[in-house]
């Protein structure tokens, strides 16, 4: 079914087909929603990540792209390191090149506490893929509850222990249900390619994702995963037919602002449809280069009808979309190249 067809069926992005469409491209199912909880800033999240760390009970899945070892890193690593002497298995995935500031006494504690250890794609293990980066922000707790969103690990991101420098406005989600265990072999997925073992009693993601499951009706929820051999294209196939389905409005929150000329064209699109489109960038930035960049596209998205916002009371770090009211997207992945 070509992404066209489904933006005329009935209901839009609220149809059946929309959804069977997205399931069928991306090759991920449609998980029911038992419960979710959204988090707008850092003191929420990390409270409420401490609370699941403090009371897990058999294992804790980490991956998150910046582990730092301020305030926010060591209490966590604290935390992680308690639920290990109770016989928690836990395991800390963090990327190289993201965690590069991080001291090796932090990694030597986790360790020393019990605690398995990965960091991503070292730049001395192998230069060829150093341009491959973890990116994704995951906690899954007994397998029963699951956070991801765009935060890393760092006094930044709002957290109450942070005091000094700029503050990150982000956004996170905690989950519950079915789609817990998918995000668990998304983690031990990202594990293994870092030089982990297999971690026992998760099914390995291709198995999981070749598992046929119907189209729910009622709220539900889809994991969008990018790795190198899987996810780029599929992740594009996605927002391409968000792009064609919308009907209404498309609202997108996105950092770093720097999609390919189609991208723009998508947006240009949809604006031409009667759909209100926005897009809230940032007003402060932590990497100036790309805000300046995504500053050459303002004239001809404004030409296009496309309405553009800058966010300046912090920085803006939250990569999100809202579709007619009814579809959100929460995670890390910017609207750049990559």
């Amino acid at each position: 079914m070509e992404p066209a067809r489904v933006a005329s069926s009935d209901g839009g992005v609220r149809s059946t087909a929309f959804r069977a469409h997205v399931q069928q491209v991306e090759g991920s199912p449609w998980h029911t929603v038992s419960g979710t909880q959204l988090y707008e800033d850092g003191v929420a999240t990390f409270q409420a990540i401490a609370d699941a760390v403090d009371d897990a009970t058999r294992e804790i899945l980490l991956e998150v792209y910046i582990l730092r070892d301020d305030r926010l890193g060591k209490s966590l690593r604290d935390r992680l390191s308690n639920a290990a002497m109770r016989g928690v298995q836990v395991y800390v995935l963090a990327d190289a090149v993201g965690s590069v500031g991080t001291s090796r006494r932090y990694w030597r504690a986790l360790r020393e506490a019990g605690i398995q250890v990965r960091l991503f794609h070292p730049l001395w293990n192998s230069p060829i893929q150093n341009w491959r980066r973890d990116h994704r922000k995951i906690l899954v707790v007994d397998r029963t509850v699951a956070f991801t969103g765009g935060m890393n690990i760092g006094d930044e991101y709002g957290s109450a222990t942070g005091t000094t420098g700029a503050t990150f406005r982000d956004t996170f989600m905690q989950m519950s249900g079915s789609i817990v265990e998918e995000l668990a072999s998304v983690f031990a997925e990202g594990w293994q390619r870092a030089g982990g073992g297999d971690i026992p009693g998760i099914l390995p993601l291709r198995a999981l994702l070749r598992m046929a499951t119907p189209v729910p009706e009622g709220p539900a929820a889809l994991v969008l995963d990018g790795h190198p051999e899987r996810g780029q294209p599929e992740t594009i196939a996605v927002f391409t037919t968000i792009a064609k389905t919308v009907r209404e409005r498309w609202w997108i929150t996105t950092p770093y602002f720097a999609p390919p000329d189609a991208g723009l064209r998508m947006l240009i699109d949809a604006a031409s449809r009667g759909v209100d489109v926005r897009l809230l960038l940032p007003g402060k930035t932590d990497v100036p280069l790309v805000r300046h960049a995504a500053h050459a596209t303002y004239e001809q998205l404004l030409r296009g009808g496309v309405r553009i916002f800058e966010y300046t009371r912090n920085i803006l770090h939250a990569k999100t979309m809202v579709c007619d009211g009814h579809l959100s997207v929460v995670g890390s992945s910017n609207l750049d190249f990559r």
